[in-house]
């Protein structure tokens, strides 16, 4: 077998790109359909407004924090400056899946596997090279479970202050992040001893109750506000407030209106892959009311909280699990939606149990055949002018099964690894004595 290191790896990856963005050059003036993503297009003119002096919210639908719009100034000088920029960011995210399975000491092969998951799967090499900023986004969540298992809670706080000023989505990491800033993982002057990727034996029942119920009030309420919790939750807070006041400052409601609460209440009447998508687009000229689009988050949440209840301990999994589940529920879903989850599926594979023939094949099969047959209907709706509302709205269906179906199998074959070895101060093992 011809084995492959990271260089080569990332070095191959990067060539890729390349061409795909040079190629895409080509296809926006030669073809009908373009090759870059109309937002690439939005960001550009919300730079270039940046860089004349007014604000990026003077172009339409343009939904960002001001810090894209800034990171995107070049583009006026360099058409392509922010497809290299979330291309490279590709590249540091494969670099940091191989960094995080290092610290677990999972095996080379393993990892260079895991690492080209992500590498060469078709939705990410897109998604950057056609002008997409999400790879920015899950670049910054990789740092962020770097740091924290390299012990270095402030760091971690700050980038995840940052990000979720700049995507808002990672606040439902915040529960999570919290959970496993245990006291007796986190000491002055050490690093976290961290769960290596051959101890996965199976957690006695005493310990697993722990992981499986984490707000139990005698295990855990002396643990609630410790200072690492209190700091992470303080330097996070300070930094997101710090960009929303400043740029609050700078351009007003029409900042918090089109970066931050749009996201929050967001209705689209145009079809996408959501359940919600046929509802809204019948009653949207009705406008809904502030209570019911947030309504649409009860079940989202509801689900978030019993993944967190049960896998929180196990972090990247944890986040996995969650983005998958607040994707295939969430209000509006584009295909870069996918980006977010499939960024963090290289730092499972390795703890699966689940066998690519087969079983892992027919998980592909079934979210890729729910999404094709979507996209069928979509094309019908959008280019033939066809009236399939209805058979939209079903294969929306579908897709939300076939998400949970896989999402259900995936969960069942992970072999639960806590990221931190367990260490238990003498007072939590008194309280389990006298439970």
């Amino acid at each position: 077998m011809v084995s492959i290191d990271l260089r080569s790896l990332l070095l191959f990856s990067a060539v890729l790109r390349v061409v795909l963005i040079i190629y895409g050059e080509w296809q926006d003036s030669h073809m009908e359909v373009r090759y870059t993503d109309v937002d690439y297009i939005v960001f550009s003119d919300a730079a270039s407004l940046m860089a004349s002096g007014k604000s990026p919210y003077e172009r339409s639908t343009y939904r960002y924090s001001p810090l894209l719009a800034f990171l995107l100034i070049p583009n006026s000088y360099i058409r392509t400056w922010g497809k290299l920029l979330f291309s490279a960011s590709d590249l540091l995210v494969g670099y940091f899946i191989y960094s995080l399975l290092k610290l677990r000491c999972v095996p080379e092969n393993l990892r260079i596997v895991s690492v080209a998951v992500w590498l060469f799967n078709p939705f990410t090499f897109t998604i950057g090279t056609r002008g997409n900023c999400e790879p920015i986004v899950c670049a910054i969540v990789m740092w962020i479970i770097l740091s924290l298992m390299n012990g270095k809670v402030m760091q971690a706080a700050f980038w995840y202050g940052f990000l979720v000023h700049f995507r808002i989505y990672p606040i439902i990491y915040a529960l999570p992040i919290l959970l496993v800033l245990d006291p007796s993982n986190f000491r002055p002057g050490s690093r976290p001893s961290l769960q290596e990727w051959f101890q996965h034996k199976p957690l006695q029942s005493a310990d697993a109750s722990r992981f499986i119920h984490p707000f139990n009030p005698l295990l855990h309420f002396k643990s609630l506000l410790t200072k690492e919790k209190i700091i992470f939750g303080l330097i996070s807070g300070t930094v997101f407030f710090f960009w929303t006041a400043l740029f609050f400052y700078l351009y007003g409601w029409e900042f918090l209106n089109e970066a931050l609460l749009y996201h929050l209440t967001r209705t689209d009447p145009r079809h996408n892959f959501s359940i919600y998508f046929y509802h809204v687009y019948l009653h949207h000229e009705f406008e809904f009311s502030v209570l019911e689009k947030l309504i649409s988050f009860l079940p989202q949440m509801a689900v978030q909280l019993f993944l967190i209840l049960y896998f929180a301990q196990d972090l990247p999994f944890c986040f996995f699990a969650q983005t998958v589940a607040f994707v295939a529920f969430n209000k509006v879903i584009t295909a870069q939606y996918f980006v977010w989850f499939f960024c963090l599926l290289p730092l499972i594979l390795p703890w699966s149990t689940m066998k690519l023939k087969w079983e892992g094949f027919s998980c592909i099969v079934v979210w890729m055949g729910a999404q094709i047959h979507w996209l069928m209907w979509g094309y019908l709706l959008e280019f033939k002018g066809k009236n399939v509302f209805i058979p939209l709205w079903v294969a929306s269906l579908l897709f939300l099964a076939a998400n949970t179906w896989v999402l259900v199998k995936i969960i069942e074959r992970h072999r639960f690894s806590p990221l931190f070895k367990l260490v238990e101060s003498k007072n939590s093992k008194n309280t389990r004595k006298r439970l």
